[in-house]
C-alpha cells in the first residue's frame, strides 16, 4: 500500500469518527419512521468497533452518547455527542405521522447536522414511509441527500445521495430484528443485519453488524452495541 494511499485512509477515518451517528430513532442504522413520544426523553449510547482482520485493519468511531426528545406530538429533536472528537457537537430533528389503517407510516428529518462548514456538516436530509404488513414484518423505503462536499467517495467524487431500505418485525415480546441498507458509495453507505433484545419496558439494548458499501472509505465492517433507556 502507498504512503499516499495510507494517507488517505487515516484521513477519512478520522473524519468519520468525528461525525458518524448523529442520529434520530432508527432502525440500526438508518432513520426510521418512529418518533420519540411526546415529553419523553430517550437516551442511547452507540459503539462501532471492528472484530476482524484487527491486526491490520483495526478500525473504531468514537462513541456517540445522544438525547432525542418528543418536543411535540409527532415531532422529537435530538443532540449527540461524540467522544474523542474535536466538534463534538451534532443534531437531529424528525417529524412523522404513524401508520393508520391502510395509510403507511412517513416521516422526514435531517440528521448529522454539524457545528463546523464543510467538515461536520454534513446535514443528511431525507424522506421514509413504512408500512407493516401480518406476518411479514414492517417494510420501509426512503430516500437521503446531504452535503455533496462531504459525502464523497474515496476519490472525492460526490456521493451525497440514495436510497434507504430496511424490514424489521418483532420476534417475541422481548426479541426484536432488522434488515438495514443504505445506498452509495460515501460513508453512509452499507447494509446492517442485527436484533435487540427488551430487558424492561423502557430499556433494550441492539447487536449488530455494519457492512459498508465502499472499503476504500470504511477501511474495515464494524460491530455496533446500542444501549437505548427511555425516560
Amino acid at each position: 500500500m502507498s504512503n499516499l494511499r495510507c494517507l488517505i485512509l487515516i484521513c477519512f477515518q478520522m473524519m468519520i469518527m468525528q461525525f458518524l451517528n448523529a442520529t434520530p430513532s432508527t432502525q440500526i442504522w438508518n432513520p426510521s419512521t418512529d418518533i420519540q413520544g411526546y415529553k419523553t426523553v430517550h437516551l442511547g449510547i452507540d459503539n462501532y468497533f471492528s472484530v476482524l482482520e484487527n491486526d491490520t485493519k483495526a478500525y473504531a468511531l468514537g462513541t456517540d452518547v445522544g438525547l432525542t426528545y418528543g418536543i411535540y406530538n409527532n415531532l422529537e429533536v435530538g443532540i449527540d455527542i461524540i467522544e474523542p472528537a474535536v466538534n463534538p457537537f451534532l443534531f437531529n430533528a424528525k417529524y412523522g405521522i404513524p401508520e393508520k389503517k391502510s395509510l403507511p407510516a412517513v416521516a422526514i428529518g435531517v440528521f448529522n447536522v454539524g457545528t463546523k462548514k464543510d467538515v461536520t456538516d454534513y446535514n443528511i436530509i431525507y424522506a421514509v414511509i413504512a408500512k407493516s404488513f401480518l406476518p411479514i414484518g414492517r417494510l420501509s423505503l426512503g430516500y437521503y441527500t446531504g452535503n455533496d462536499k462531504l459525502l464523497v467517495d474515496e476519490n472525492g467524487k460526490k456521493a451525497n445521495d440514495g436510497v434507504i431500505v430496511s424490514w424489521d418485525k418483532m420476534l417475541t415480546t422481548k426479541i426484536w430484528t432488522s434488515l438495514d441498507y443504505a445506498s452509495g458509495k460515501s460513508f453512509y453507505g452499507s447494509f446492517t443485519p442485527g436484533f435487540s433484545y427488551t430487558f424492561s419496558s423502557n430499556t433494550s439494548v441492539i447487536f449488530g453488524y455494519v457492512i459498508y458499501n465502499n472499503d476504500k472509505v470504511n477501511i474495515n465492517n464494524q460491530f455496533t452495541t446500542q444501549l437505548d433507556i427511555n425516560f
